[in-house]
C-alpha cells in the first residue's frame, strides 16, 4: 500500500461488508423510489459510490457513471468534476493509471470552473497518486503539497492528515525516512485528536514501514516490536471497517515482518494467505501480484518449491514489466527451479531477469538523457525569449504573417489528406478481413521463401560490387515489406509481437497484464493492426514525447489501451469524421467496440475491448 485517497467517505465506513451491502440497498431504495430532487440524487449518488468502492469496484464504476451523467445534465461542475476523479480512481485501483489520468485532467478543469478549492485539491491529490505509482515521486510530492496547502487554508483536518500521509509515503519511497516520520507525527496528532479511521490506517501503515526497514539497520529487536504493533493497528482497523485494499497491503507488511524480522513462518504464512484472500475477493491487481509473491516466499521457506513456482508464477504473468515486484518474483521462480534441480528453467527465468533489469537500465538512461536535452533546450529558450523582446513589434507581424501562411497551408494538407483517406476508404469498405490476413501470408511467404532465395542465389553468381550493393538493398528492402506484411513474432502470440513493434520506438512503451494465452488468429492479427495504425499516427500527427501501449488479457475479452501526451484533438470531430473508421470497422468485425478521448493540447487515449 503506497497511497490513500478518501472522497467524502460517509460515516457507513465502520459498518462491515455485509452492513455496508444493507446500506448501500437503503440508499438504492431511497433513489429509486422517492425520486428526490436532482441535488439530492447526486449527494446519494455519492455516497453509495464512497461505500460501493470499498468492496465492489463493478458497481461503484456504475454509479459513478450514472452520477457524472447527471452532474453533466445538471450543468453542475462540482459534481461532474467529483464523479470524473471516481470513475478515475476506479481505473487507478485497476492499475489503468493512464485512463485515470485522462479522467483526473477534465476532474480538475471542471474544479477550477467551479471554484471548488477543496474538490481541487482533492484532484491534486489523485494525480500525486497516480504519478506515484508511475515512480514519478518529485511530481507527486508536488501535487501532495499543492493539495495540503489548500486543505490548511480550508480547515479541513482530515484531508490535511491523508496529504501528510501521502507526503511522509512518497519520502519513504524516497527512502528519506527523517522527512517521512516528520510528516507522519504531524498526521498522527490529528488523526487520533478527530479520530479518523482512514487517516489512522495511512499513519500507522507507514510508520510500521519504516521500523521494518529500521530493523535491519540496527536494534532490530525493539524496531521490529514498533513495526509490528503499527502494522497490527493499520491491519485490524483496516478490517473492523470493511476497508479490503489496506486491510491485504496491511496483511502483506505483516507477513514481511514475522518472516524477515521475527523468524515466525507459521504466522507469516497466515497473513500470506490472507492477503491474498482479500486481494483475489477485492480484484485489485496490484493487491493480488504483491499477495502471492508473499505467499510464493512462505511456500519457499517451507521447502514447497513446486507451490512457490505456481504462485510466483502466477503473479509474474499477471504482472511482468514492473522492475521491483518483477526482479522479487524471478528470483522466487530461478531459486525453486534450482531447489528442483530444473536447470534448463532456472537459466531461462534467470535470462529474463537479466533482460528486465537490462530493460530498466536503458529506459533510466534515456530519462536522464532526455531531462538533460530538456534542461539544454530551457536554458536556449531563455536566451532567445531576452533577444525576442526587442524585436516584438516586428516580430507580431512576422507571426501573423506566418499564421496566415500556416492555416492556408494547412487547409491545403487538410483537403489533400480527405482525398486521400476518401480512396482508402473506397478500398477497404470492399475488403474482407479474412481474406486480408490470408493474402497477406501468402505474399509475404512468397516475397520471403521465393524472392528472397533468387535475389541470394543472385548475388552469389555476381562479383560486381556495385551490384551486390544493389542486391543488398533490395534483399533488405524485401525483407521489410515481408515483415510488415505479416510480422514474424506475431507467430508466438499478440504479446511477442507488440512487445517486438514497440521497441523499434524509443517513446513507444509496452505493459502487459493477464493471461499469457493465444486467441483466435484473426483477433491477433487485428489487435496488432490496430496497434500499427494507432502508434503510427501518434508518431507522425500528435507530435507526443510518450506513448503508452497497454493490453490486458483476461479469459474471455483482451482490452487495448494506447494513450500519448500530443496535441489531442477535438473527439466530436473524431465521432464524426472518417480519419479512423478503418479501425473502428476492423475492432466492430471482431466483436468489439472502440473509446476515444481527447482534447486539445490535453492527449489522446484509445481503448479497445474484444470479446473472445
Amino acid at each position: 500500500m503506497k497511497y490513500i485517497l478518501t472522497l467524502c467517505l460517509p460515516a457507513v465506513l465502520m459498518l462491515n461488508v455485509s452492513g455496508q451491502s444493507q446500506y448501500v440497498d437503503s440508499l438504492v431504495n431511497v433513489l429509486e423510489t422517492q425520486k428526490p430532487a436532482p441535488a439530492e440524487q447526486l449527494v446519494l449518488i455519492l455516497e453509495i459510490f464512497n461505500t460501493c468502492v470499498l468492496y465492489d469496484l463493478d458497481k461503484a464504476c456504475e454509479y459513478a457513471k450514472m452520477g457524472l451523467a447527471l452532474a453533466e445534465k445538471e450543468n453542475h461542475n462540482a459534481a461532474a468534476s467529483i464523479f470524473n476523479m471516481s470513475i478515475g480512481r476506479v481505473y487507478a485501483t485497476r492499475s489503468n493509471f493512464d485512463t485515470a489520468l485522462v479522467l483526473y485532467s477534465k476532474a480538475l478543469v471542471l474544479a477550477v470552473k467551479a471554484g471548488d478549492k477543496v474538490q481541487e485539491a482533492s484532484v491534486y491529490m489523485a494525480m500525486g497518486i497516480v504519478d506515484g505509482h508511475r515512480d514519478n515521486d518529485p511530481s507527486a510530492l508536488e501535487y501532495f503539497r499543492k493539495a495540503l496547502s489548500i486543505y490548511e487554508s480550508e480547515g479541513n483536518k482530515q484531508s490535511c492528515v491523508l496529504a501528510m500521509g501521502n507526503i511522509a509515503c512518497t519520502y519513504r519511497v524516497l527512502e528519506n525516512d527523517e522527512m517521512a516520520v516528520s510528516y507522519l507525527e504531524r498526521a498522527k496528532v490529528i488523526a487520533e485528536e478527530i479520530d479518523d479511521a482512514s487517516g489512522k490506517i495511512t499513519v500507522y501503515y507507514d510508520l510500521g514501514a519504516i521500523y521494518h526497514r529500521r530493523a535491519y539497520a540496527g536494534n532490530r529487536q525493539e524496531n521490529a516490536k514498533l513495526a509490528l504493533e503499527y502494522e497490527l493497528k493499520a491491519y485490524e482497523i483496516s478490517r473492523s471497517i470493511g476497508d479490503k485494499t489496506h486491510q491485504a497491503a496491511a496483511a502483506h507488511a505483516l507477513h514481511e515482518i514475522y518472516s524477515t524480522c521475527l523468524d515466525d513462518e507459521d504466522t507469516a504464512f497466515k497473513y500470506a494467505e490472507e492477503g491474498l484472500r482479500i486481494a483475489r475477493e477485492f480484484g485489485d491487481p496490484s493487491l493480488i501480484v504483491a499477495a502471492l509473491k508473499s505467499v510464493s516466499s512462505s511456500y519457499y521457506t517451507q521447502k514447497r518449491y513446486k507451490e512457490s513456482e505456481a504462485a510466483a508464477l502466477e503473479a509474474w504473468k499477471m504482472d511482468s514489466t514492473n522492475i521491483n515486484m518483477g526482479t522479487d518474483l524471478l528470483r522466487n521462480i530461478i531459486l525453486s527451479y534450482a531447489a528442483m534441480c530444473d536447470n534448463a528453467k532456472a537459466v531461462t527465468f534467470f535470462d529474463r531477469y537479466e533482460a528486465l533489469v537490462s530493460r530498466h537500465i536503458d529506459r533510466n538512461n534515456r530519462e536522464i538523457m532526455a531531462d538533460m536535452e530538456v534542461r539544454y533546450e530551457t536554458e536556449k529558450k531563455e536566451k532567445r525569449i531576452t533577444t525576442l523582446l526587442k524585436e516584438r513589434q516586428l516580430y507580431i507581424w512576422l507571426g501573423v504573417t506566418g499564421a496566415m501562411l500556416a492555416c492556408s497551408l494547412g487547409i491545403a494538407l487538410w483537403l489533400k489528406a480527405r482525398n486521400t483517406k476518401k480512396e482508402k476508404l473506397l478500398v477497404a469498405s470492399k475488403a474482407v478481413q479474412d481474406g486480408e490476413m490470408g493474402e497477406r501470408e501468402r505474399i509475404a511467404s512468397e516475397l520471403h521463401d521465393r524472392l528472397l532465395g533468387t535475389l541470394s542465389a543472385v548475388k552469389s553468381g555476381l562479383d560486381h560490387t556495385a551490384v551486390g550493393d544493389q542486391l543488398n538493398s533490395c534483399i533488405e528492402e524485401v525483407r521489410r515489406i515481408s515483415r510488415n506484411l505479416m510480422p514474424l513474432p506475431l507467430r508466438f502470440g499478440i504479446k511477442t509481437a507488440l512487445e517486438d513493434f514497440t521497441a523499434q520506438f524509443p517513446n513507444v512503451h509496452f505493459h502487459f497484464f493477464g493471461r499469457e494465452n493465444r486467441i483466435e488468429k484473426r483477433l491477433e492479427f487485428a489487435v496488432y493492426c490496430c496497434v500499427n495504425e494507432l502508434v503510427t499516427n501518434s508518431i507522425r500527427h500528435s507530435g507526443a514525447k510518450s506513448i503508452n501501449v497497454q493490453l490486458v488479457q483476461g479469459e474471455d475479452h483482451v482490452a487495448l489501451t494506447v494513450q500519448d501526451d500530443g496535441c489531442g484533438f477535438d473527439e466530436k470531430a473524431v465521432i464524426k469524421g472518417v480519419g479512423l473508421k478503418s479501425i473502428r470497422d476492423r475492432v466492430a468485425s471482431c466483436n468489439g467496440k472502440m473509446e476515444i478521448f481527447s482534447s486539445p493540447d490535453r492527449g489522446t487515449e484509445t481503448i479497445i475491448e474484444i470479446t473472445v
